[in-house]
């Protein structure tokens, strides 16, 4: 508000005319923008302002704060970068090809199918050995009944010899029979071992993967918890420095005209500091035609 304004008004009140709320938010507005202008203003000359002892508390606080401020955005940063490379190797152990776990399967499924051959092959063995036992237990009684209900005689002897060359023949094939079963039984009991060794493998590769995948997470969530900890205190450390720097740029704006340091730090905004007096000299004259002064 300007002064002509201000007069404008007060002879409009002289008649009645009020508008009380219009000016209490006009100052609002204005104050507002004053703030603004001011944060601005001493971030902007803040590290001109040593010379100046009224300011020495908010200039050399600002100056280990922003120190401050500067170490924790390394860790922040810090912080962030080892969480994405956190994030990448959490991908990357999602995303890999478990080759060497794919390989057991395979061959565990190979050796399931050749322990399931072998198996066929020992029940065929077993059911040849119980024929073949059936066939000598029936020589046998043959010869016995042969030598007690016939007299002897040549047909009856060379009848008898045929069947003991036969006996012995079946006897040469059970012990073959015998024998390959226990070739086979060994190559089951070989395959059993194999097997619970590829399953004991494929249990620790995946307790591998998911003791990986808890490092990983227990990473992730220890980062995350010391990020949103330097975030909220930068946080902090961003609210006490504007406030100074608020406090500087109000210093320095109000003083300028009549202190020399002061004009010397704001020199270069000289239109700015202009503007900020013109503010205060228009929120003072709406206050006082709000009745607030």
């Amino acid at each position: 508000m300007t002064s002509t304004r201000y007069f404008l008004a007060r002879f409009a009140q002289a008649f009645g005319i009020f508008r009380r709320n219009q000016r209490m938010g006009d100052a609002a507005t204005e104050m507002h923008l004053l703030r603004e202008a001011e944060a601005h203003l001493g971030m902007e000359v803040w590290e001109k302002v040593e010379s100046i002892e009224r300011l020495s508390i908010e200039y050399w606080n600002l100056r280990k704060l922003i120190k401050t401020r500067d170490s924790l955005q390394c860790q922040l940063d810090a912080s962030e970068a080892q969480l994405d490379a956190t994030h990448q190797d959490r991908s990357d152990l999602l995303n890999a090809s478990p080759l060497p776990q794919t390989k057991l399967y395979d061959e565990r499924i190979a050796i399931i199918t050749r322990l399931e051959d072998h198996t066929r092959e020992r029940d065929q063995i077993v059911t040849q050995a119980r024929d073949i036992r059936r066939i000598h237990d029936g020589l046998k009684i043959k010869i016995e009944v042969l030598t007690k209900e016939t007299a002897p005689s040549p047909e009856r002897s060379e009848q008898l010899e045929q069947v003991r060359v036969r006996l012995a023949e079946l006897k040469l094939q059970f012990i073959a029979l015998k024998d390959k079963r226990s070739e086979v039984g060994t190559e089951i009991a070989q395959g059993d071992q194999q097997l619970d060794q590829i399953d004991l493998d494929i249990e620790a590769f995946k307790n591998e993967r998911r003791a990986q995948a808890s490092a990983i997470f227990k990473i992730i969530g220890e980062a995350n918890r010391e990020i949103s900890l330097l975030r909220a205190e930068l946080g902090a450390l961003d609210t006490r420095i504007s406030q100074m720097q608020s406090e500087i740029g109000r210093y320095v704006s109000r003083h300028s005209f009549n202190d020399k340091h002061c004009a010397e730090a704001g020199k270069s905004h000289r239109r700015l500091i202009e503007v900020m007096r013109a503010l205060r000299r228009s929120v003072a004259l709406n206050h006082r035609l709000s009745g607030m002064s």
